[in-house]
């Protein structure tokens, strides 16, 4: 209980709360030519010091005390004693998602926060190594990730991209490993149905749709993103209508495959299949049925669609399943309708990440809120492999698995919040 102690007099003996603000002064004033601006951050930073030096020379550990005060909050320090006794180790590399985790649109105006970054160089500086994991594009993930860590941190050599959901992998300064298209890997149908859908969802989406979203621009994932504000009520209407449009034309380009020779086969106006038949059923209505027994966000839409199928998903012909069951279709309420590989997913792409990074006893802290998230989280949690954390409007499975585990939830935007914890975390870890 010694160190429970500790904290306890940490905080209550010391203004912590102005330490801290003195600290998050020092750390994020921004770069401006005024010489009065320059004294007042060096007057900050020297009252910063003279109070770190007064724990500093009460404390035994008084340099690590010192840190975790100025950086945590009392309940982000004793969680962080909860997980440094339970764990017994420190976070040794970082898996964060970006959108609706680092930053929000409902949050942070869909912009990582300066304090969020500034922790983050604080962690590369420590040598943490960074995996920014995400369903985005690389060269949108590569942009804000240069204009916010800045090109030392992203070329260092100790950070890795995984984009579009884990189907590559770019870590920049590892010579021929810097880039890895791991989507190369799949064998030929799977890779003829995803050139056959990214060739034909826009042209042959009916006319308001296609008005209404866009494609984005992926290597191998085929994602509809809407022309509206993300969690808008016309966002929400265009990635529905969105869903059931792409899950029926994945139905005729698996159709087309399983048959083996192109097909008449069309998506008319309202996004039914009239292609081949299995069992007495189209393709599109066996895949319906197929994705809707797999999520139930898919089946709600389908469902709020007037686009549910009265079939039993154990009934789909083994020859269409065997193709889907390697396909997955995610709905993101409001933001995007997507299929990908599930051949190809972010642990896959986190595992290829840490080879390259070197990081073969991982302790991960794993950031996210989707359910692409939570694979990630399962895997490191069965493999005693680190910790998860998520904010609070995650998806249910997600939220619930964060939960049960060790309950790091975070307010929107806040995602600052976990990381000092886990800065906490790492410096008690270092006492031994």
């Amino acid at each position: 209980m010694e160190r429970y102690d500790l904290v306890y007099r940490l905080y209550d003996e010391y203004d912590t709360k102005t330490l801290r603000e003195y600290q998050e002064f020092v750390d994020v004033f921004p770069a401006v030519d005024s010489r009065v601006a320059l004294e007042h951050w060096q007057e900050a930073t020297e009252e910063l010091e003279a109070r770190k030096d007064e724990i500093r020379s009460d404390f035994a550990a008084g340099e690590t005390f010192a840190e975790i005060a100025a950086r945590a909050t009392r309940d982000q320090a004793f969680t962080a004693l909860d997980l440094e006794t339970k764990y017994g180790r420190a976070v040794n590399v970082l898996v964060l998602d970006v959108d609706e985790t680092l930053r929000s649109a409902g949050g942070t105006d869909n912009e990582i926060p300066r304090e969020t970054l500034h922790l983050l160089t604080e962690f590369h500086d420590a040598g943490v190594p960074i995996v920014i994991c995400t369903g985005q594009t690389l060269e949108n993930v590569k942009g804000f990730a240069i204009q916010g860590l800045g090109s030392e941190i992203v070329h260092s050599g100790n950070l890795s991209i995984v984009y579009e959901a884990g189907t590559g992998v770019f870590t920049p300064g590892h010579g021929a490993a810097t880039k890895q298209l791991l989507y190369e890997d799949l064998d030929e149908t799977i890779r003829s149905v995803f050139d056959d859908v990214r060739s034909r969802v826009l042209p042959e989406a009916p006319e308001e749709l296609r008005r209404g979203c866009h494609l984005q621009g992926n290597e191998f994932n085929v994602t509809m993103k809407p022309n509206y504000e993300t969690g808008s009520a016309d966002a929400r209407d265009t990635i529905d209508e969105a869903l059931v449009y792409l899950i029926d034309l994945l139905a005729d380009a698996v159709g087309r495959t399983l048959e083996g020779a192109a097909t008449d086969a069309g998506i008319d106006a309202a996004g039914e299949s009239d292609g081949l038949t299995l069992d007495g059923q189209t393709v599109a209505a066996w895949t319906r049925a197929f994705y809707a027994a797999q999520d139930p966000e898919i089946r709600g839409v389908l469902e709020s669609e007037g686009a549910y199928p009265d079939l039993n998903a154990d009934d789909v012909p083994d020859s269409l399943a065997a193709v889907l069951e390697r396909i997955d279709v995610a709905y993101y309420e409001a933001d995007a309708a997507e299929i990908g590989s599930l051949e190809l997913n972010k642990v896959i792409g986190v595992e290829r990440a840490l080879e390259v990074l070197g990081v073969d006893d991982p302790f991960a802290l794993v950031m996210g809120d989707s359910k692409s998230d939570l694979r990630v989280m399962q895997w490191v949690d069965e493999n005693n492999a680190g910790i998860a954390a998520a904010p609070e409007h995650a998806s249910r499975d997600t939220l619930e698995h964060v939960l049960e585990t060790d309950e790091l939830v975070f307010d929107r935007g806040k995602s600052v919040d976990v990381l000092r914890t886990v800065y906490a975390l790492n410096r008690l870890a270092r006492l031994g």
